[in-house]
């Protein structure tokens, strides 16, 4: 289990209204008695923060706001004194437009490193030089008048894009990456690692024929030419023979494709890639038991031998659990999540069941937001501060937080949780306790019972021990009957409390039943 921080937002320690490393040491308790294995840290590096640390400036520091080396070591060494792993987000497909590399590169045409970052002619009639459009919207090419050329930004244009057809580049990022793990860092989550190569002739993208104009201007075009590229596969080999050189590390590469190339990424037993290639289907997919249920079994048909799976379903570029799905649901997507066969990924205040946080438009900070704001597609309201008591500002901070607590945080707040036995939070430690208890549920084999009629039921078994998982996912009462019911020996958890199941899932429901051997 992998819990993700938001640095920024899970405790500040010296009053300034923005969550750091040294309040994220104060808080590792509360990170161990929740049960999970790892920590993955949104980026810590020194940056501008125009997209909130994901425009590195230095790869190989810590950004002050955070703290400092000295902070993180001792970070680290407490992690680990509690038993825990970390990870931190490695970048490698953009920099700052401030990192001293492009600050070299943009200083002329024949800068030593010119080449570790793509520039192009402008097109006839001074045209950006393909079709290409940013993942925040606008044109990926961005003019500087003082070279005359055009420079590549997958994302904003102070995040210009390194060139990893550039040798000297791959070693400079593996450099970072040797810098991190002789720290003693247990493995990194990859930002966007199929973007980092580009076809090498730069072609128009094709147009997507199912595009709208109620959807993100991105996917106007398909991402054919500029992402998923044969040659990340390589690049990505690469990263795991170096993390495999250091022992027990992990790889976990963040992946936006269909399951066919997002399998690829696990690589080949000659030639493995990440271990975990990150699989968002869960919160890509509508809350509908038929559709979860095809998702599920579907990601399952697709994984290589070997290929383990893994589960997302709140993240700090997704709208939050309870936002999207309401309150009670969200008591069900934790007994999803925690029950599925492989590693689940939860994010800081899910497990409180944070949800629909407003924001007044001169508390946005979130460049997204600014670039497309009609879509309503900002992120801060996934991203605001953890509540963590009944004391000012929610006991995050001294100082008023960076962006605006969620609105109920006197109720919903950890402390709160901690000292209510029928919480939420108290139900993710219930959950990830039998998670631990009963290998079943984490590295049992998956079998998918039904999913219709708003019931989503499967089967985790291992060893002879035989587990069922029953959802509901509507409001109305549903006969969930299926083969080996009347076998149910007890019910290891209950989203509502119920001491045995009789064939009904209630409203909301959901249950982990734990069955005899069948004759």
């Amino acid at each position: 289990m992998i819990y993700q921080i938001y640095p920024r937002s899970f405790q500040d320690s010296n009053g300034d209204g923005i969550g750091d490393l040294a309040g994220i040491e104060a808080r590792l308790d509360y990170i161990s008695r929740l049960g999970v294995d790892a920590i993955w840290l949104s980026p810590i590096f020194p940056s501008p923060m125009a997209d909130f640390g994901y425009d590195v400036a230095d790869y190989c520091s810590i950004e002050p706001i955070f703290g400092d080396l000295a902070q993180f070591d001792r970070l680290l060494a407490a992690v680990h004194a509690r038993g825990l792993k970390l990870l931190l987000d490695f970048v490698p497909n953009h920099t700052s437009d401030r990192h001293p590399w492009f600050v070299e590169s943009r200083s002329s045409r024949q800068a030593p490193k010119r080449d570790w970052y793509i520039w192009r002619d402008a097109a006839p009639g001074g045209r950006p030089p393909n079709n290409w459009i940013s993942d925040f919207g606008g044109s990926s090419w961005e003019w500087d008048e003082e070279t005359e050329q055009y420079y590549l930004h997958a994302f904003l244009k102070e995040q210009p894009d390194l060139n990893w057809r550039n040798p000297e580049v791959r070693e400079a990022m593996s450099d970072v990456l040797r810098f991190w793990l002789d720290r003693g860092v247990d493995g990194f989550r990859i930002d966007v690692l199929w973007h980092i190569v580009k076809h090498q002739a730069f072609p128009d993208n094709p147009l997507n024929p199912h595009w709208t104009a109620d959807t993100r201007e991105r996917d106007k075009l398909l991402q054919v030419h500029s992402t998923d590229q044969p040659e990340a596969h390589t690049y990505s080999s690469d990263m795991r023979r170096l993390a495999d050189s250091y022992g027990d590390r992990v790889l976990v590469g963040e992946i936006f494709l269909p399951n066919e190339r997002h399998a690829r990424w696990y690589g080949t037993p000659e030639h493995p890639q990440v271990h975990m290639p990150f699989n968002f289907q869960l919160i890509e997919s509508a809350w509908d038991a038929a559709v979860l249920g095809r998702v599920i079994t579907e990601y399952e048909a697709s994984l290589p031998a070997g290929g383990w799976p893994n589960w997302v379903l709140g993240s700090h570029d997704a709208p939050r659990i309870a936002a999207r799905i309401g309150e009670a649901q969200a008591r069900i997507a934790a007994m999803l999540l925690l029950t599925l066969r492989g590693t689940p990924t939860l994010y800081q205040g899910d497990e409180l069941g944070i949800g629909e946080v407003p924001i007044p438009d001169d508390r946005m900070r979130d460049p997204q937001h600014f670039r497309e704001p009609e879509r309503g597609i900002g992120r801060d309201r996934s991203r605001t501060p953890m509540p963590w008591d009944k004391s000012a500002n929610a006991g995050f901070s001294t100082a008023e937080p960076w962006l605006p607590l969620n609105p109920d945080w006197p109720q919903r707040n950890v402390s709160e949780q901690e000292a209510d036995a029928r919480s939420l939070l108290q139900f993710y430690r219930q959950l990830l306790g039998l998670r631990r208890e009963h290998l079943a549920l984490s590295i049992g084999s998956f079998e998918l019972i039904h999913s219709i009629n708003d019931t989503l039921v499967f089967r985790r078994t291992y060893e002879g021990e035989e587990l069922v998982v029953a959802l509901n996912l509507g409001s109305e009462p549903r006969l969930c009957e299926f083969p080996g019911w009347e076998r149910t020996d007890a019910v290891l958890a209950s989203v509502l409390g119920a001491g045995m199941f009789t064939g009904t899932l209630q409203p909301d429901e959901g249950l982990i039943l734990q069955l005899r051997p069948g004759h």
